[in-house]
């Protein structure tokens, strides 16, 4: 593993992990990771474990922390969703240039969000996208909150301290602003992976208290070439070693299919 810094469009540095495969083999095509909300490059170890298995199924993989999260500049308050675009697209550019060959994103959670904004201009250069637990539906994940972590975190009290003080802890401890709030209104992701999505597989684990099972399931059943997994008894994030190396396996392997097709399509 190789630790680096990049800087993002405006200039913020972010911290990125770089996990190569043997060197002999060569890469047959590079993953970019893109972590949730509070989090940061490890994706609370799984991803750490999930590049370790790209790497060596021959997979260059490129973790990064989002501005304002673990050792990357910028603060947790001023966390937007623009600027996570500016950091998406600064990685996915470094990553292009050092990297040659076909691209593919796995996005967690919150981290589906800038991932799904950024279609436009991204989607018509990945070889295929996986969405862990994906946040599709802004108002009803965090605005007007449908299950137990976002009724916790985001309820009247937690928004009528937002309106006073300007910010809000998530989970008691992530200061968010005023201003990624105010986004949340605008942003409409599911709407932009409609009109622009690669190919893309979706797992979810169906006990999720965080983020919604069924909007994503439902997401899956509708747009063209996207793919839906269970994650059979899955909380958010999968984090018993037993969901978390079922969707490590899943992404791996359909991931190998991907870039091999987009391998092809290049040549």
């Amino acid at each position: 593993m190789e630790v680096v810094r990049v800087p993002s469009l405006d200039g913020i540095e972010l911290a990125v992990a770089v996990h190569r495969p043997d060197p002999d083999a060569g890469s047959l095509g590079t993953v970019v990771l893109v972590h949730g909300i509070s989090a940061d490059l490890d994706e609370g170890g799984a991803f750490v474990r999930l590049s370790d298995h790209l790497a060596a199924h021959g997979l260059t993989a490129v973790r990064f922390s989002f501005r304002g999260h673990g050792t990357s500049g910028g603060t947790a308050q001023g966390v937007t969703i623009a600027g996570e675009m500016l950091d998406l697209q600064a990685i996915t550019e470094y990553a292009a240039t050092e990297f040659p060959g076909p691209l593919a994103v796995v996005a967690a959670s919150f981290g589906a969000v800038a991932t799904a904004l950024a279609m436009p201009w991204l989607g018509k250069e990945l070889a295929g996208l996986v969405l862990w637990n994906p946040v599709l539906d802004l108002r009803r994940t965090f605005l007007e909150p449908e299950l137990p972590w976002g009724v916790a975190n985001f309820g009247p009290a937690a928004m009528a301290r937002l309106a006073q003080d300007g910010r809000l802890l998530l989970n008691g401890t992530f200061a968010l602003g005023r201003v990624l709030f105010a986004e949340m209104l605008r942003c409409r992701p599911l709407d932009a992976y409609t009109v622009g999505s690669p190919p893309a597989l979706v797992l979810h684990g169906d006990r999720d208290a965080h983020v919604s099972f069924d909007i994503a399931r439902r997401a899956a059943e509708t747009i063209p070439n996207w793919e839906f997994h269970a994650v059979s008894g899955a909380e958010h994030g999968f984090h018993t070693r037993e969901h978390e190396a079922e969707a490590v396996a899943m992404t791996t392997g359909w991931l190998e299919r991907a870039v091999a097709a987009g391998d092809l399509l290049n040549g």
